[in-house]
């Protein structure tokens, strides 16, 4: 019996392990799938790392092995080349690996399983299928990790950061990358990685386009790109042609919770991610889960501090486990899409209760607003600008919750000028 079993060694299992040894768990289980630690930080050799948890820039592997160096610290005990295969209520893992099928069983369980990219096949695309199109990320790892230049004359499809990323990538590696298309009228990706990424190599990025037709076999040899209406349809005579031999797609993440959703975790419809507590505790008790399993993150320094978070609140459950009189559920408004935790336990134990949360707009010079069932301000947070991004924060003082019943409600709203 394990006093924690965690599954997947990112950012968010490396962070969340080493967290709760410091919080004096001493049998502590760490599964990776893959064989090496790190998970996606692995193929991520750019920097921009680790500035907020190590106070210096780092690459991704430089931030992985951070991590790793902090593990081999502690006696965590550490299980790669292994695939958990299930999850149940009493804590139960099977995992399958070189040795065979095995069973081991936690007094808590923490899930860092991270998020997988979405594909072509998720937005139909019209068009040839041909080769030539990746996803982001796959073309990422073979260039980082393999060695194999993916393609020469390059478009985009998505403004995510991991698109934007590979735009600087392909075009340093001596590829032409001829445009980055989005659909929505803002850019999902940070807003440094545009500047850094597109902008400073002159790459155009358009707004309010997608590609509509994909056209050449054996491999793409062009892509057709509209303009699209505020209902994301194609305007017809606004097409443009690329002549390329690649296309990547960017057009999201989705969190890995086949695990979650086998062993009955209650799934939030629009993070896609386990539905949490403030403490990341999901609704199975004892099993919490962080990083981008949860929400698609935009820093892995961000995953990491979530992830200290969530294994605090495993070695307090069991050390000391103290049940809950009741509850808050956290509600959106105001063009918010959804807020990270869903639910706050009372008694609020935390001086101050973290909640993370996006819009689907941009605004300019705005305040976030915390309102009870009965529309009495909590609190109020003011903001130059807000974009659907970049993740936001605000930090709720535990005191202010103290009487409140049923909801809250998180909300935007523009400043008047």
């Amino acid at each position: 019996m394990y006093d924690l079993i965690i599954i997947g060694a990112g950012p968010a299992g490396l962070s969340a392990a080493v967290s709760a040894w410091q919080a004096d768990l001493k049998s502590i289980l760490l599964i990776e799938r893959d064989r090496e630690l790190g998970g996606i930080l692995n193929q991520c050799i750019h920097n921009g790392f680790g500035l907020h948890l190590f106070k210096e820039e780092l690459t991704g592997p430089e931030f992985a092995g951070r991590l790793i160096e902090m593990l081999k610290d502690t006696d965590v005990e550490v299980m790669s080349d292994t695939m958990v295969l299930d999850i149940n209520g009493d804590h139960e893992v099977s995992l399958i690996n070189t040795h065979g099928y095995q069973k081991v069983q936690g007094k808590a369980v923490i899930l860092a399983m991270g998020c997988r990219e979405r594909t072509r096949g998720a937005i139909a695309i019209p068009g040839s299928r041909g080769s030539g199109v990746y996803t982001a990320g796959t073309a990422q790892r073979y260039i980082n990790m393999d060695g194999y230049l993916v393609g020469k004359r390059v478009v985009i499809l998505g403004s995510g950061d991991i698109g934007l990323i590979m735009a600087r990538r392909m075009t340093l590696e001596g590829a032409k990358v001829l445009a980055c298309v989005e659909i929505n009228p803002y850019s999902s990706g940070l807003q440094r990685n545009i500047k850094q990424c597109l902008e400073d190599f002159d790459i155009p990025l358009y707004l309010s386009h997608t590609i509509t037709d994909i056209k050449g076999y054996p491999r793409v040899s062009q892509v057709v790109v509209s303009r699209v209406d505020e209902k994301f349809r194609p305007i017809p005579g606004t097409e443009m042609t690329f002549d390329c031999d690649t296309v990547l797609l960017s057009i999201g993440l989705i969190p890995e919770n086949e695990l979650s959703r086998a062993a009955g975790i209650v799934i939030d419809p629009r993070t896609k991610g386990p539905l949490v507590w403030e403490n990341m505790e999901t609704s199975i008790d004892g099993v919490f889960a962080c990083g981008n399993v949860v929400q698609v993150h935009d820093l892995a320094d961000n995953v990491a501090a979530e992830a200290r978070k969530a294994a605090v609140a495993a070695a307090r459950y069991v050390q000391d486990n103290q049940p809950h009189t009741g509850e808050l559920t956290v509600k959106t408004a105001g063009n918010v899409t959804y807020t990270v935790p869903q639910r706050i336990h009372l008694p609020v134990t935390d001086k101050l209760v973290e909640i993370s949360f996006r819009t689907n707009r941009v605004f300019g010079q705005c305040a976030v607003e915390v309102v009870d069932k009965d529309g009495n301000a909590v609190c109020r947070f003011k903001r130059e600008y807000i974009t659907p991004g970049e993740l936001q924060k605000i930090a709720v003082p535990g005191k202010l919750l103290e009487g409140r019943e049923e909801y809250l409600t998180v909300k935007v709203t523009e400043e008047q000028k």
